[in-house]
């Protein structure tokens, strides 16, 4: 009897308290995870995407937050999934408009020491969004803001 699933149909998840440290946690996962399913390619930009979304998780919310790394395609079309809950509902620009509609953003002065993290996910992803997300069992809700990689696109070298 087998009890390992075929390598392409893989799937995390990391429960992440509210703590400074969240972000460098994912991206060590990311390091450990990536790799062994043949990923590498993707790991400085998924490294960097996934830091954006985590540490926009603990800078803009009181809660907890989640991280879940998915495997995308298959054999012939590796990729992964990365998906961030936070206990926020808002879901912030560019995120709030439909999924990879790539129209003009708000522009961030040069100056501001934030503001560009988001724009970066959707400039470098190959697929991008956001889900409201209605109270769940705890009465936690929130939102989901997630991001494509693949590794037939290139993305992962850039």
């Amino acid at each position: 009897m087998v009890t390992v699933s075929p390598p392409h149909t893989w799937s995390y998840a990391l429960h992440l308290p509210h703590d400074p440290r969240a972000p460098r946690i994912a991206r060590k996962t990311l390091r450990a995870v990536l790799p062994a399913y043949g990923l590498s390619e993707l790991l400085d930009s998924a490294e960097l995407l996934t830091s954006e979304l985590v540490t926009n998780a603990y800078l803009h919310t009181p809660g907890p937050a989640a991280l879940r790394l998915r495997a995308l395609g298959g054999e012939d079309a590796p990729g992964v999934r990365v998906s961030v809950w936070d206990t926020d509902p808002h879901i912030p620009e560019p995120f709030d408009k439909p999924p990879g509609r790539r129209g003009p953003l708000s522009p961030v002065p040069d100056l501001a020491e934030r503001g560009r993290g988001l724009i970066l996910v959707r400039q470098w992803a190959d697929s991008w969004g956001a889900f409201p997300l209605g109270d769940d069992l705890f009465g936690r809700g929130g939102k989901l803001l997630w991001f494509e990689l693949g590794a037939a696109s290139g993305r992962g070298s850039r």
